[in-house]
């Protein structure tokens, strides 16, 4: 029974293997030759062996073995077609089109009546851009075969790729008188009468389909769009208002006619028919989101479209109510606008339909932070820390939030447990230690503090922000000031118009008691906005005191005290003209 089950396999194969034949092969065979070779049919025995062992490798997957076992073929009957052919197909499937098309060459002119050969030869030439010869190849299969239609599809194909236009038209009219007018078929021969500049005839390939199904509102919107490619607005105006009497509920012809009086210089109608679309709840949301997209720059709305832009964004909400993608939108325009606490509301109306897209999470505490509401930042970010424990950025606001309200002790939980999630992020790791140095410092841990501050300038030696804060603290407790120096004049330098930084500077100088460089660097901070801080101000007036320019000290520590909270000496020395520290 097994015996019987392996010579079926081997037939079936072969059988494959010997389809594409339809002619038999005369081998040469000469008496004396018998004690010498094999005799004609061992010969073919071990031929079909041969093939029988490539075949079976070509379907394991093997086809370098297929490949040499072919050729083996060839040296034993170099005019075996079966073989070129395979060998033709496997060399398509290296992707070496050349010598894939010098292997079927051979099998088609060993074997022409043979139609998988002359499949394969077309293809061939048109892999290779021998287009004229795939055209020919075709030509003789629709000759051969005339009712068959894929025949007749490819060589119109093979007529549009060697450039005879009107040599494809008429195929495919001739196809037509064979199954009747087709979408697909009227749809390449108006794009060929294009190339051929002859627009009436492609808009009669159109008419033609409209006429065959005129319930079919896409036909009417291609002619449309045919008329405009085409330079010709006025017969485009025509089909679009047949198409919204004769089809009013169609979703798209407010936003084609938006296009049309957008091409044609009104923009007040364009707006119009665009909001009449926006307003159609049967216009998919994703096309609408497409267009509004086109409203803004990678980093900001157009300012001249910006009234526009939110208009339809609104809109939009109000034709998708339950759609969560429609007050994305919407809070995305209300965020570039600066519209924080409007878009705070539309961004919590997405998680109240979907809470499980982390980037609106993450967008909703970021305006938490752009509002300064702490209070809700926290509670937002604890309800997010049950979705997402595995997202640092989101102990990174939670850690925030605790360190403006002051849960210091809780600030420095989460900013670690962030710490313990962040991967291969140096960046996002710098922003956890620099909160931590702060709020180390805020719980007087100098040397927590200072570790993670030179945790930050490992991985981020330019950090401004830190290089300031370090100094600064290291100045107030008068250490390591000649380091301090260093850091605060690299800050400067970094962010040479930063008022906290040119002033950082200057005090880490006062400190070093170089009195007169240190007027100069709080001078600066003072012209770059430092006129308004109680602190620049009281600092100013101390290196005034130190230089011996006392009535000027007086001046600067009352304009201190006007505007706002100094150091606690502060009132002792408006009050006696005197320093104090």
């Amino acid at each position: 029974m097994k015996k019987f089950k392996n010579s079926l396999f081997l037939f079936l194969l072969m059988a494959t293997v010997l389809a594409c034949k339809t002619k038999k092969e005369t081998i040469p065979f000469s008496p004396g030759a018998v004690e010498r070779y094999k005799t004609p049919e061992e010969e073919k025995r071990a031929n079909k062996s041969l093939i029988y062992d490539a075949k079976k490798a070509e379907i394991l997957g093997d086809l370098n073995k297929a490949e040499e076992l072919f050729k083996k073929v060839l040296e034993k009957t170099p005019n075996s077609d079966v073989a070129y052919y395979e060998l033709a197909n496997i060399y398509y499937r290296y992707n070496d089109y050349e010598d894939a098309l010098i292997y079927a060459g051979k099998a088609a002119s060993i074997d022409p009546g043979n139609i998988w050969y002359q499949q394969l030869l077309a293809d061939l030439f048109q892999k290779n851009s021998q287009y004229d010869n795939a055209t020919k190849v075709f030509a003789s299969l629709v000759k051969a075969k005339p009712e068959n239609l894929d025949y007749r599809y490819q060589l119109a194909i093979a007529y549009i790729y060697s450039g005879e236009y009107q040599q494809a038209i008429k195929e495919y009219n001739l196809i037509e008188e064979m199954i009747g007018i087709t979408e697909e078929v009227s749809i390449q021969k108006q794009k060929l009468y294009i190339q051929l500049k002859k627009v009436d005839k492609a808009a009669g390939e159109i008419k033609q389909l409209i006429e065959a199904q005129p319930n079919k509102n896409k036909y009417y919107a291609i002619l449309a769009e045919l008329y405009m490619s085409q330079n010709e607005p006025e017969k485009a105006l025509e089909v679009y208002k047949t198409i919204a009497d004769k089809f009013p509920n169609d979703p798209y012809i407010h936003i084609s006619l938006s296009d049309y009086y957008r091409k044609t210089g009104d923009k007040e109608k364009s707006f119009e028919e665009l909001k009449l679309g926006f307003g159609n709840p049967r216009l998919e949301i994703d096309s609408k989101i497409q267009i509004l997209l086109s409203y803004y720059t990678v980093n900001e709305i157009y300012k001249e479209l910006k009234d526009q832009a939110i208009t339809l964004a609104t809109i939009l909400v109000e034709s998708h109510p339950t759609d969560p993608k429609s007050h994305s939108m919407y809070a995305d325009f209300l965020v570039r606008d600066g519209r924080y606490e409007e878009a705070r509301d539309e961004f919590r109306k997405v998680l109240e339909l979907d809470s499980s897209r982390f980037l609106i999470w993450e967008n909703l505490l970021r305006v938490e932070a752009e509002i300064g509401d702490f209070e809700a930042m926290l509670e937002e970010s604890i309800q997010a820390l049950e979705l997402y424990p595995e997202q640092p950025l989101v102990y990174l606001f939670n850690g925030v939030a605790n360190y403006q309200l002051k849960n210091y002790d809780e600030a420095v939980k989460s900013f670690n447990r962030g710490l313990s999630v962040v991967v291969e992020n140096d960046m996002l790791k710098s922003q956890f230690y620099a909160y931590l140095g702060d709020v180390y410092n805020q719980l007087h841990d100098d040397a927590a503090s200072d570790a993670a501050y030179e945790m930050v300038l490992v991985l981020d030696p330019d950090n401004s922000y830190v290089l300031n804060n370090f100094a600064y603290y290291l100045s107030l407790r008068k250490e390591k000031l000649e380091k301090a120096a260093i850091m605060a004049q690299k800050a400067s330098r970094l962010d040479p118009e930063n008022s906290a930084n040119l002033d950082t500077y200057g005090w880490v100088l006062y400190q070093l008691e170089q009195y007169n460089d240190a007027k100069v660097w709080i001078k600066k901070a003072l012209k770059h906005g430092g006129s308004s801080s109680a602190v620049i101000l009281e600092h100013y007036g101390d290196v005034l005191y130190k230089l011996g320019e006392t009535d000027e000290a007086l001046i600067y520590w009352k304009k201190a005290k006007v505007a706002g909270d100094g150091s606690e000496f502060l009132d002792k020395k408006v009050q006696d003209g005197n320093f104090y520290e």
